[in-house]
């Protein structure tokens, strides 16, 4: 299994190699530079200006960042692991991280005395493997919000305090589904739960869709079945088997993407696999709200003509809301060519001094709690109240976090659910077909 799955993965990415792809990344790489890679262009500038910082710190020693789309990173990232022309240093996804570990492309960094204890809870360990060792240092983290359009919840005479207090469950969709319904507007000008709505002409949706989902759901469905106490795997990390044939998973399933057959939930072609995101629903009044993560801040708040709140998660049949909160890393390659800089770099960016900095330009969390205060304050400075984000992680009370599913064979997860899930949004599908599907993980899961 594990050779098939780097064969695919080589099989695949001959394209792209062919195209030119491993003419970048390393090169030029040597004694005296780090070569970086990201994939945010937001975050360009101030990891530029840690860049500077390092350099003064560490002189001789010069980075060099490169930043690309997020398709194209993890394609020629992919290849670049292949063609042995990787970069000394990139931003690790714990999505990722599973596939990584399995092809043996990262460098242990056990030596940089990473203390996790200096980071949000939960976002050093979820970077050490089966091995017992680590390979990501704690970056910066984000958690998942109901962004709506303010224009569209006060015509809906809805309350911030309304949308903050929302909560659900499976059978009638509680008074979350009564929130989306009513924001739901027919062509006819019928509100999704006044009588005569015409679910067929639906002219704005109460929910924009972020597609099916694909394993992790992220943006879309997590935040119920994480709320209804579902956990993707048997285990917090490294499971031995995926738990999708849960009858609590598949009811939660079933009841949100129903959503959509009622008309309140934005069809799967509105999302057209990503060329039109929840994002962009919103700020053209297709939808009213939208589940997205803190990484989208900026963007929704800088949209000209949109004027945006957010809500946290609603409450589920646990009596906790539920957020996805997922931890960014910075790894060093195991065939870096300036590894000794490389390490020296990725302490760097660790540190409080780095995440501090970064925090200050308002677009992400660093993972650091001074960091994280940092970025609050800057945002503040910027009139965006990201409390909705935040208070998931310090209400322990009211509120669930949890992770990106970490194992083996990630990569052959995401190929079997991706298609299933599209299957049960965009075809009907019945979510019972979700059992085989798990059975197959789980027998590739126990090669």
């Amino acid at each position: 299994m594990r050779i098939r799955t780097v064969m695919a993965l080589t099989g695949a990415l001959t394209l792209s190699l062919v195209a030119g792809c491993a003419q970048g990344g390393a090169a030029g790489s040597g004694a005296n530079s780090v070569t970086y890679w990201l994939w945010d262009a937001n975050q360009l500038p101030a990891y530029q200006a840690c860049a500077k910082g390092f350099e003064k710190e560490n002189p001789g020693l010069n980075v060099k960042i490169t930043q690309m789309g997020w398709a194209d990173y993890w394609t020629k990232l992919t290849a670049s692991f292949i063609a042995g022309t990787e970069p000394d240093v990139f931003t690790d996804h714990i999505q990722k991280f599973g596939q990584f570990a399995d092809l043996n492309v990262l460098e242990p960094l056990d030596d940089l005395g990473i203390d996790d204890s200096a980071y949000q809870a939960g976002l050093g360990a979820n970077w050490v493997g089966q091995d017992g060792h680590r390979y990501g240092a704690p970056k910066d983290w984000d958690t998942v919000a109901l962004f709506y359009n303010k224009k569209l919840t006060e015509a809906a005479g809805l309350t911030a305090d309304q949308l903050n207090s929302l909560s659900w469950n499976p059978k009638d969709g509680g008074t979350f589904e009564k929130a989306i319904a009513h924001l739901t507007v027919d062509r006819n000008g019928k509100r999704g739960d006044e009588p005569g709505f015409d679910k067929n002409h639906v002219k704005v949706y109460g929910l924009a869709t972020g597609g099916a989902g694909d394993g992790d759901g992220q943006t879309t469905w997590s935040p119920f079945t994480a709320s209804a106490g579902w956990n993707y795997t048997d285990k917090a990390r490294w499971g031995d088997a995926y738990e999708y044939d849960s009858k609590t998973f598949q009811s939660v399933i079933d009841w949100y993407f129903g959503l959509a057959k009622k008309g309140y939930l934005a069809p799967f072609t509105d999302y057209t696999d990503g060329a039109n995101p929840a994002n962009a629903q919103v700020a053209s009044g297709r939808a009213a709200a939208a589940f997205d993560g803190a990484w989208m801040i900026s963007t929704y708040y800088g949209t000209k003509g949109l004027s945006v709140g957010t809500a946290v998660t609603p409450t589920g049949p646990s009596g906790k809301r539920a957020t996805m909160m997922n931890g960014l890393a910075d790894s060093v390659t195991r065939h870096a060519r300036n590894k000794e800089g490389a390490k020296k770099w990725v302490k760097y960016l660790a540190s409080n001094e780095c995440q501090k900095t970064v925090g200050g330009y308002g677009i992400v969390f660093p993972a650091t709690p001074d960091g994280t205060a940092a970025a609050v304050a800057a945002y503040r400075k910027k009139g965006i109240d990201v409390s909705a984000f935040t208070e998931p992680v310090t209400d322990k009370q009211h509120a669930r976090t949890f992770s990106f599913p970490v194992t083996d064979y990630a990569a052959d997860v995401y190929a079997l659910m991706r298609p299933a899930m599209q299957d049960v949004f965009a075809n009907d599908a019945p979510v019972s077909g979700l059992t085989k599907t798990n059975d197959q993980i789980n027998f590739i899961l126990g090669q």
